[in-house]
């Protein structure tokens, strides 16, 4: 469960702090351009790290510096709580000059405030949580170390903080590219969707049971559903389509062809089999309510933020009254700048005064 992040001189985000301790379900509002998406992007490439990217330059360029402040490091901390146990990561890069290329300024990883790796320059010095020496290694100071630490068993403190990362789910999807084909099996979706097919098939395939989880959600929102295939129809490849029936009728739709909001709902269906199944999982949403219809968007958020419980965690961003409504003020995160020369800054909406509804203050622009 993430407890705190903090991002230092990344795009619009300096010296920027969300506290999210004891939130399962948290909501970012904003007007466009506030920051909400660079939020995103920072929990991205700590993603990539866990998912082996760790050249510098691939997960971060010259333009992510703020305002082209090259002198001071792009920074990002992260803090989860896994197993009763509070993990710290910390990642810095620098842009020296005359450097062609970025370096890791810092790099470390603690665990209830005992450090299990930490790195001075291009030295990484492996801390034993049991008694015993410390061991070091050199590691190309453009590379990150994390990616490359050979764990030691699945009790491993850096395995269990790289899958936490590798399988949180971080999405911004786009239906219309989401074709339900698939060449293989994955439990890594893409952040536009566009494997979905993979997701479905890795789910069913290690967790058979998941798919009466997707069959019971996709059925309360769409009552005609029948069944869900995905057949062979090549030596590698899958094709995922739908049966609808009612009245004793029926028919059968290829996925590719269902609607975008339809298959936002296929989306949550496996969001909600992955926590279940596999989890608990942390799940970033970037406007989950973006295809959905203004009498479905209550429900569809309900039902998310329901899931997540019990060490599990869910952050969306929004501007859909319906899904803010669904939020508390305790919950709401709301994150402002006035103009593009200045950094995001973020409150608590319980904090702030605001008179009468929220919505309507939005629309004034009081938020």
């Amino acid at each position: 469960m993430l407890q705190r992040l903090y991002v230092n001189n990344y795009r619009c985000l300096e010296n920027f702090e969300i506290v999210t301790k004891d939130l399962s379900s948290l909501l970012l509002i904003g007007k466009n351009g506030a920051g909400k998406s660079t939020v995103r992007y920072a929990m991205e490439i700590l993603q990539k790290i866990s998912r082996g990217t760790n050249r510098a330059n691939k997960l971060i360029s010259a333009k992510d510096f703020a305002h082209g402040k090259k002198d001071t490091p792009i920074r990002f901390e992260l803090e989860v709580l896994l197993d009763g146990r509070s993990y710290q990561y910390i990642i810095a890069f620098e842009l020296p000059e005359n450097f062609r290329e970025f370096r890791v300024f810092e790099e470390k990883l603690t665990v209830d405030g005992k450090a299990i790796y930490s790195r001075e320059a291009a030295q990484v010095i492996l801390h034993p949580e049991k008694k015993g020496r410390d061991a070091k290694f050199f590691v190309d100071w453009h590379l990150v170390a994390l990616p490359i630490i050979q764990e030691q068993s699945k009790s491993d403190p850096i395995h269990r903080f790289k899958v936490w990362l590798t399988n949180m789910v971080i999405f911004s999807p786009i239906p219309c590219f989401m074709t339900g084909a698939s060449t293989g099996e994955t439990l890594e979706p893409e952040l536009d969707g566009t494997n979905f097919g993979e997701w479905f098939s890795g789910i069913l395939s290690l967790y058979p049971a998941a798919y009466t989880t997707i069959y019971e959600y996709l059925k309360n929102v769409m009552p005609d559903i029948e069944d869900i295939q995905n057949k062979l129809i090549g030596e590698d490849t899958k094709s995922m389509s739908v049966q609808f029936k009612n009245s004793g009728s029926a028919i059968r739709i290829a996925f590719r062809d269902l609607s975008d909001g339809e298959k936002c709902f296929f989306i949550c269906a496996l969001v909600l089999a992955a926590n279940k199944h596999y989890g608990p999982i942390f799940c970033f949403w970037d406007e989950p309510d973006n295809y959905i219809s203004l009498s479905e968007v209550g429900y569809f958020i309900t039902t998310l933020r329901s899931a997540f419980k019990n060490g599990s965690q869910i952050i969306v961003t929004s501007h859909n009254e319906e899904a803010i409504r669904r939020f508390s003020s305790s919950n709401t995160f709301v994150l402002e700048r006035k103009t593009h020369l200045e950094p995001t800054r973020i409150r608590i909406l319980e904090d702030m005064a605001i008179q009468g509804d929220i919505i309507n203050a939005m629309i004034r622009g009081d938020i």
